[in-house]
């Protein structure tokens, strides 16, 4: 008996060890799983970014005709554009000075400006993304005009910045390959008159003046913290970058004068990143200035000169008046630090040819690169040497170091 439950409880053992065994076995046969190597992010690469902005784009007199088509009825501009529109094309980012107003009813040139409004739509066919309005010519025709002026700018696809509609910031904030981009402008008043702001001598309103980007030399470090709130104000709206412009300095002087030197060191101060200028209608220097208080590189313009006019040596006796440049300025923008990595600054130079062709006058802004001896404007009007001379007296002024004379 004693050996029949020795065999029982041998049977049920091994019954036992049959259940459990087998899956033991079955799990100790499974091939492990490799380990998963932990995800990495990819790389972060800075955003590269190229800017560029043109001096005045002004429209006096002689040129309303010169743009006038008697078969279809119309103006058109983009003659004016034809050889420099690939440098404006190829940036990110391209803002002018339109230092006219769009007002509707009779066109006229200086001292009141007022140009066919098919100039906007040139200037976007160009490949200029804003249209600068802080000018001393902006009021010309008043506040209305300078409304309208917003207007049809706007509805031939330009953003503005400098003068603004009711309800609208004091500046103007575009994204631009995923990085916001905040523009500020300011113009120059001249003295006041009964204690009330003047533009070119004319009293400005109240109204009129709470929405124009405004400074005066006599009240100049008041009216810095108005520039400074605006940097900050763009900055906090979410600007990674912050493009600042001045219509500024004295006419016709060929260097930059101790207000636009302190002010553009002022701006630097509240953190703009780069600075374009103009209103003295012939080219001043290009620095490189550096924030004292974090080393950041910032370049100014001081002033772009005239990118198209009538301005020029048989007007004024001022061969000065008919060059510009388009500044450029390179950057890499890190979106994860918010800095800017790296930052380059040069200029094309410019020349604006003028000749007769079937009676009429022609006006073309020639770029004075590598083209300049086949340029068809050139060979046309026989002004080769002048635009030779022209390049000789930007490289004089700017260093050909800062130059870009090739694609």
């Amino acid at each position: 008996m004693k050996k029949y439950y020795i065999i029982l409880a041998a049977v049920i053992i091994a019954v036992g060890l049959f259940i459990i065994l087998p899956p033991l076995l079955h799990e100790e046969s499974q091939p492990t799983e490799p380990s998963q190597s932990p995800v990495t992010e990819p790389e972060e690469k800075p955003v590269s970014l190229s800017i560029c902005a043109a001096g005045d784009v002004m429209v006096h007199k002689p040129q309303i005709p010169a743009q006038y088509d008697e078969a279809t009825g119309t103006y058109n501009f983009d003659n004016n554009f034809e050889y420099v529109k690939k440098y404006i094309e190829e940036a990110d980012l391209a803002l002018c000075n339109l230092e006219t107003t769009f007002a509707g009813g009779r066109y006229t040139g200086y001292p009141v400006f007022n140009a066919p409004e098919s100039l906007a739509a040139s200037l976007k066919k160009a490949g200029f993304d804003v249209a600068l309005t802080a000018n001393n010519h902006i009021m010309d025709k008043g506040l209305s005009g300078m409304k309208r002026t917003l207007e049809i700018a706007r509805e031939e696809g330009l953003e503005t910045a400098g003068t603004y509609l009711e309800g609208e910031k004091d500046y103007t904030i575009l994204d631009v390959k995923g990085v916001k981009i905040g523009i500020v402008a300011y113009l120059y008043e001249t003295p006041s008159i009964n204690n009330s702001p003047t533009i070119n001598g004319n009293e400005i309103s109240v109204e009129a003046s709470g929405l124009l980007n405004t400074f005066n030399y006599a009240t100049l470090e008041e009216d810095m913290q108005g520039v400074k709130a605006s940097i900050e104000n763009a900055r906090a709206d979410g600007a990674d970058i912050v493009v600042c412009y001045f219509h500024w300095g004295e006419e016709y002087q060929r260097s930059p004068n101790e207000y636009q030197q302190h002010m553009a060191q002022e701006a630097v101060s509240y953190g703009a990143d780069m600075i374009f200028a103009s209103h003295p209608h012939v080219l001043q220097g290009m620095e490189m200035l550096t924030d004292e208080a974090t080393g950041k590189k910032v370049p100014v313009f001081y002033s772009m000169g005239n990118f198209i006019s009538n301005q020029r040596l048989e007007t004024l006796d001022n061969r000065y008046t008919e060059q510009g440049i388009i500044a450029e300025v390179r950057l890499e923008y890190m979106k994860s630090s918010g800095k800017i990595l790296s930052i380059q600054m040069n200029a094309v130079p410019t020349w604006v040819d003028k000749y007769k062709k079937g009676g009429k006058d022609v006006y073309t802004i020639v770029p004075l690169d590598e083209t300049m001896e086949t340029n068809p404007s050139l060979a046309e009007s026989g002004h080769l040497s002048r635009a030779k001379q022209a390049l000789t007296d930007i490289t004089a002024l700017l260093g050909e170091e800062n130059l870009r004379t090739a694609e």
